[in-house]
């Protein structure tokens, strides 16, 4: 079972690894891609746990032509040890969209509703926390600039939360 488990992990850093060459060869097309999988990992406790790992890759899409890669999922690599770990709290796949009369957030966070989501705004940063049942969802978002907690307008429908906040 422990030879499993360092199966998957390694399977896991070998794709981290590969994201710097996909980021290289894709950087010159102006593109969004996203991918993402997931898999069942056997826990210390013997418990199985379900891991979700994916990024975003942004790019030439701003007026600096930048290239971002955003991770979403549960899966981390410990920066300390450099162990892949699963963790309980899942980030969500978040964009920004900057429109003339607002900003808009839209994040993606499958099994939750609105009720289950809280957001908690500070001048440019806005946390979002969500859960409901074994789903949970924590992410802390940079706006492009501050915004006035009074500002916020929001929905989660279908998993899909939008958040309009008013310039």
């Amino acid at each position: 079972m422990s030879n499993k488990k360092g199966n998957v992990a390694g399977n896991v850093e070998g794709i981290l690894r590969g994201l710097g060459e996909l980021v290289e060869k894709l950087a010159e097309t102006g593109e969004q891609i996203k991918r993402s999988g997931a898999f069942d990992i056997d826990t210390s406790s013997g418990k199985s746990a379900k891991a979700v790992y994916g990024f975003s890759v942004k790019m030439g899409l701003d007026e600096n032509q930048e290239t971002r890669v955003e991770p979403f999922g549960n899966v981390r690599r410990d920066e300390q040890t450099g162990e892949t770990t699963v963790q309980e709290v899942s980030e969500p796949l978040v964009d920004v969209i900057e429109e003339s009369d607002h900003v808009l957030v839209l994040a993606e966070m499958p099994g939750v509703a609105d009720e289950d989501v809280h957001l908690d705004l500070n001048g440019d940063i806005l946390m979002l926390h969500a859960e409901r049942g074994s789903k949970k969802y924590h992410k802390e978002i940079v706006l492009p600039r501050s915004f006035d907690s009074m500002a916020i307008e929001r929905s989660c429908r279908n998993g899909i939360l939008e958040v309009k906040l008013r310039k």
